[in-house]
Order: C-alpha cells, then sequence, then structure tokens
C-alpha cells in the first residue's frame, strides 16, 4: 500500500519541486511561467479533456449515474458551500471566491487521475475519471472562468461606479464595453461621457453585460471543449483512436506542464501558511472526501461505487487553479502554495481514503 501511494504521488511532488527549483536556479521567471500557463489552458487541457470524454461511451455513462450524481453533489455541493463562506463570513471579493471554491472542489482527475486511480483501482478506474472530469469541466471550471471575467469588468469600472448600486455599475460596465467594440470597429464619434451616458440610458443594458462575458466564457477552449464532446457522447458519436491519439501527444502535456509551472510560480512568492490556506486544503483533501464516503454509506451505497468517487474526490487540488490566478490576477501568492500543501497532504490523505475504501 505505502508503495503504491508513493509511486502514484512522488512523481507529482518531483514536477512541482523541479519547477521551483527551475526559478531558483533562473532558468525561468514568472514572466515565462504565462507562457507556459497559456499553452496549457489553451490547447493541452481541452485537448486532453476532449479525448478523454468522447473516449467514454454512452453505455458507460448511463450505468454509472449513481456515481456521476455523487460525484456531482460533492463537487457543486462543496464549490457553493466555499464560495458563500468566502462571500458572506470573509468577505472577500467575487473573482476570490470563485477561486477558493474551485481550489476546495476541484479534484485534479483531469491531471493525475490515471495514475492515482489507475493503481488504486486497475480496471475500474476509467468510468470515474471520465465522468469526474465532464462534472467539473462542465460545470464548476466555466462558471469560474465567467466569475472571473465578470470580476474583471468591475475591476476596470471607475472608483465612482463601484460605489453605486450593482445596477449602476453594470450600466457603466456595459457602456466600457460597448464603448471599446466601437473604438476597435471604427473611429470614436462621441467622448467617453457621451458614450457612457448614452448606454446607460438604453434599456436592456445590464443583461448585455451578462451576455457578453458569457460569450467570452464560451469561447475559451477549456470550455467548449468538454462541451462539445460531452455532446458527442449523448449523441453516441464516436471518435476513432486515430484522431484520440492524435490529439494525446500534446493532451499528456498538461499535468506535467501546469506542474512544472506551478512550481515557478511558486518560487516568486512566499508560502502562505494562514487560515485560510490550511481551511482550504482541510477541506479539499479531507472534509470533502469525508462527507461523500459518509453520505454514500449512510444511502446504503457500497463497494467499488464508494471507492471511485471517494478516491476521486480525494485527489488534491487542481493546477488548472494556479492557472487562473496567474491569468487573472486573483490570489497568485495564494493558489500555488494551496496546491503545494494539498499535494503534500494528499500523500497522507489519499492514502487513507484509499485503505478506508479498496
Amino acid at each position: 500500500m505505502i508503495s503504491m501511494i508513493l509511486n502514484t504521488m512522488l512523481p507529482i511532488v518531483v514536477t512541482l519541486m523541479l519547477g521551483f527549483a527551475a526559478a531558483w536556479h533562473h532558468d525561468f521567471n514568472a514572466k515565462e511561467a504565462t507562457v507556459l500557463n497559456r499553452m496549457v489552458l489553451t490547447y493541452a487541457v481541452p485537448l486532453s479533456v476532449f479525448v478523454g470524454t468522447v473516449g467514454t461511451s454512452r453505455t458507460n455513462l448511463i450505468h454509472s449515474v449513481p456515481l456521476a450524481l455523487a460525484i456531482l453533489v460533492g463537487i457543486i455541493g462543496m464549490y457553493a458551500l466555499v464560495y458563500l463562506l468566502c462571500r458572506v463570513v470573509f468577505r472577500f471579493t467575487m473573482p476570490t471566491c470563485a477561486l477558493a471554491a474551485l481550489t476546495a472542489s476541484g479534484p485534479a482527475v483531469p491531471f493525475f487521475g490515471p495514475a492515482i486511480l489507475g493503481n488504486a483501482l486497475g480496471a475500474d478506474s476509467a468510468v470515474p475519471i471520465a465522468v469526474t472530469s465532464i462534472v467539473i469541466n462542465i460545470t464548476i471550471v466555466p462558471f469560474t472562468i465567467f466569475l472571473l471575467t465578470m470580476g474583471r469588468t468591475r475591476r476596470s469600472v471607475p472608483a465612482s461606479a463601484r460605489r453605486a448600486t450593482p445596477a449602476e455599475a453594470a450600466q457603466v460596465a456595459g457602456a466600457l464595453v460597448m464603448e471599446r467594440l466601437a473604438m476597435a470597429s471604427g473611429p470614436k464619434l462621441a467622448p467617453s461621457g457621451a458614450a457612457v451616458a448614452a448606454v446607460a440610458a438604453a434599456p436592456g443594458r445590464a443583461s448585455a453585460v451578462f451576455i457578453e462575458h458569457l460569450e467570452e466564457t464560451i469561447r475559451k477552449p477549456l470550455v467548449w471543449a468538454p462541451l462539445l464532446g460531452f455532446a458527442l457522447v449523448l449523441c453516441d458519436v464516436h471518435v476513432s483512436d486515430l484522431v484520440g491519439n492524435s490529439l494525446l501527444l500534446l493532451g499528456h502535456a498538461s499535468g506535467g506542464v501546469a506542474l512544472f509551472a506551478a512550481g515557478i510560480i511558486l518560487a516568486a512568492y512566499k508560502v502562505k501558511l494562514d487560515r485560510y490556506t490550511g481551511l482550504l486544503v482541510l477541506l479539499k483533501n479531507v472534509v470533502q472526501p469525508a462527507l461523500v464516503f459518509g453520505g454514500l454509506l449512510w444511502l446504503g451505497f457500497g463497494g467499488i461505487v464508494v471507492s471511485q468517487a471517494v478516491i476521486a474526490l480525494a485527489i488534491p487540488v487542481m493546477p488548472i487553479a494556479v492557472m487562473l490566478a496567474l491569468e487573472y490576477g486573483v490570489a497568485e501568492e495564494y493558489a500555488p502554495s494551496i496546491m503545494l500543501l494539498s499535494t503534500l497532504a494528499s500523500v497522507f490523505t489519499v492514502g487513507g481514503f484509499i485503505a478506508l475504501t479498496v
């Protein structure tokens, strides 16, 4: 058991530390990590998730409904709980709450699932990897990107608008968006104040801002690629192995490159050891899988369904949380520390849940 856990978790820790060592040796810096970050988010992870999704048959998805429901409730329930905790109790900003919720609820199954679940469950690992990846990438990932996009626009709104009511702030944000579109498509016909006033007077301005952010979110490959894969599975469309293998060459790099880039970012900041870091690691590594474990036992489930759901949710924080923190400029000093501590602690927490369920 100890050998299996070490073989599963040690490569993750070593890759993260290699990134840290590369930055410490001045081979890479934080600015160069953003290039790796963009490659991972735009190409490697979308390709990996797409191939993993279309590789699951519709029959397997239908037969794994109890597992899918357990994972769905565990992930979305924890996301909602942490978001409300950060927003109501800690009074964090909306983007920070969204990133914290993603950190505490999203296991790194698309990155490390084959290694961890494959070693623990063998042939029974394919379904939980596919189901968890689909749930994460069609629910909390696009929703988090949407909230981060909304928060980015809020930071660009003038201070006078931020002191206004939410409806008024949305009106000004919509005005700024429309003004930028006008400037990009042709000459500026009116000063900014006139543009803001004109758009603020137009009906449906708040919905226009919402639609703008929604469209920006959907255009990201990390959002539409898993949605496309899920739609193909539901339509029972088979993608040939030739196509899948062609896309996976870069897709296989997603986990290693994301960890390496996270190590570089970690070197740029001091490791944060405070109540927020500890709480999020505790929620992700222990509370989330423990609640699902208890809930499934209470409902009368047992055997392989419990093992698949609990071990999948016990997997540590996704590197994508660090990637999004870097891209959107939200909690850059916290995200790498949380991922590092979650990964180190998972040697014991994942091992403990494997011992309990397998």
